[in-house]
């Protein structure tokens, strides 16, 4: 487990995001959960600036941030601004919470082959963020759509890859 990695993304609700990453090849775990906002301890009635993010546990000996970040902007419409389908709000913003330089570059990068493919109706509008700190949303947000399995997603696969 010491050599897995973590990448945290938002991009709409968070219950569809799990649950499309949570099979992904190389990704050996997930949690949602709330990041990029202003208070300490928020939760679903509470999180202001926060978006519904999702924190992946993955192995890079089986996938990379790049994969991760392809099969991202396949499952989500990262040219709406603070939109996906219904949800709206900053809560629903398509985010990268960046850790390194090396993760801002890969991010640059396929934000850049997104936009080359013109598969979207417009640019995306995706920030990157500084990662500060992820805070796990509460149980009944975990596994929702594996427990609720007719619940509400606007997330599913669109394309096959940009790389």
């Amino acid at each position: 487990m010491e050599s897995y990695k973590k990448a945290y993304i938002a991009g709409g609700c968070f219950w569809g995001m799990e649950d499309l990453f949570r099979v992904q090849p190389g990704v050996t775990d997930t949690e949602v959960g709330y990041i990029g906002g202003e208070n300490e301890k928020p939760t679903y009635r509470n999180h202001p600036g926060h978006a519904e993010g999702i924190e992946l546990t993955y192995d890079p000996a089986k996938t990379s941030f790049r994969e991760i970040l392809d099969y991202f902007y396949r499952v989500h419409d990262p040219s709406t601004m603070n939109r996906q389908r219904n949800d709206r709000g900053l809560s629903y913003r398509s985010a990268i919470f960046i850790q390194d330089e090396e993760e801002r570059k890969v991010a640059e990068e396929v934000i850049q082959l997104v936009n080359d493919s013109k598969r979207w109706s417009g640019k995306v509008v995706t920030t990157l963020e500084s990662f500060s700190k992820f805070w796990p949303a509460e149980p009944e947000h975990q596994d929702y759509l594996l427990r609720n399995p007719n619940g509400y997603t606007c997330h599913f696969e669109r394309f096959g890859t940009f790389l």
